[in-house]
């Protein structure tokens, strides 16, 4: 993913993974020099889902195709965003992929030159349980926007849901959820909050509308440390059951040379 600047005011700039800060600061990612861009004017942040530019309290006026952005926006390819007065137009950069020397994709046998990365497992995922978002699930690698409208990250086509319901955002211990102002309000196990914190296992609720926390990295960690357990005890098992026929066997020949020396 980059940006890329038509009125030269920066070069195009390769966005990495995580928080990307645009600004007039110098350690910002991006560094604008224009009077009106504030000190950190907005973080873009990049997941392996997408990406979400977001104004942070203090931040500057920031739009996306014209409409301005009150405080966090899906970002999607070919989206015309406004610094203040400099406009920049988000890319997708797509990997190279080699292809036959006729032009022709390349057969099932055939290498086509490229590795294929394999996606990285969510730390949280949110999991639908009623509603319009039943049975389905949504991984949260970045902070998500939960709402109606369509350019929320989680769009649910409910009536009971606000246009931008909630915001959810992954922390080192759990995720972190705020309302955004909903006309139904957010509920984490039940209780009404304003600001709240999710563990895996936790409900989260807009309205009618619910979620289950699940974390797939923690699942599989635990999964491994309970394996790892298992497996001296399983070789120390092994390894008695590898004797349990030679201790019979002597005993069988003490016995016999018992019965022998007694005649």
């Amino acid at each position: 993913m980059k940006l890329v600047f038509p009125n030269g005011e920066h070069v195009q700039v390769l966005l990495n993974s995580g928080v990307n800060r645009v600004g007039s600061g110098p350690d910002n990612a991006v560094v604008l020099t224009d009077p009106a861009i504030g000190e950190l004017h907005c973080e873009i942040h990049v997941t392996s889902t997408g990406a979400n530019l977001q104004v942070p309290a203090g931040g500057g006026p920031v739009s996306v195709n014209g409409k301005p952005v009150p405080d966090i926006m899906a970002l999607r390819a070919g989206d015309q965003i406004g610094f203040g007065p400099v406009v920049a137009r988000f890319a997708v950069v797509e990997a190279a992929r080699s292809v036959s020397p006729a032009g022709a994709a390349a057969g099932p046998d055939e290498d086509s030159g490229a590795t294929r990365v394999r996606m990285a497992v969510p730390k949280y995922v949110l999991r639908g349980v009623s509603g319009a978002v039943f049975g389905k699930v949504f991984p949260v690698a970045g902070p998500v926007v939960i709402g109606r409208a369509p350019e929320c990250d989680i769009s649910v086509h409910a009536e009971e849901i606000s246009r931008r319901h909630a915001l959810v955002k992954p922390t080192p211990d759990g995720l972190s959820v705020e309302d955004l102002g909903s006309s139904n309000g957010t509920y984490i196990n039940a209780k009404r909050v304003q600001q709240g914190f999710l563990n895996a296992g936790d409900e989260l609720r807009l309205d009618a509308v619910r979620f289950i926390v699940v974390a797939p990295g923690q699942e599989m960690a635990q999964q491994a440390t309970r394996q790892a357990a298992a497996e001296p005890a399983a070789a120390a098992g092994n390894g008695m059951s590898k004797w349990v026929p030679i201790m019979l066997t002597a005993a069988a020949v003490l016995v016999m040379v018992a019965l022998l020396i007694g005649r």
